[in-house]
């Protein structure tokens, strides 16, 4: 299981030019939030963006709230 967790968190690091530190730090604060409020994903966006220094317009941020609250997230997004 740590072999896997470690090659996902290595996988996501490696695409998003995020340390890996950062990336579990970020999924820790988030473990105990509901994701089904927008309030809250608004927030992981926001952090999301902030680590990986990519802005995400309204619009973008609206279309992956929707996404989520309508799991439209593909499955296999980590094998892209």
């Amino acid at each position: 299981m740590k072999n896997n967790q470690d090659q996902f968190l290595n996988k996501v690091a490696s695409k998003t030019n995020v340390n890996k530190d950062d990336i579990l730090n970020l999924a820790n604060s988030f473990q105990t939030k509901d994701l089904s409020s927008e309030s809250n994903l608004r927030e992981l966006i926001q952090q999301v963006s902030r680590l990986s220094g990519r802005d995400v317009s309204k619009s973008k941020e609206d279309q992956i709230i929707s996404m989520v609250k309508n799991d439209k997230i593909p499955k296999d997004f980590m094998n892209n």
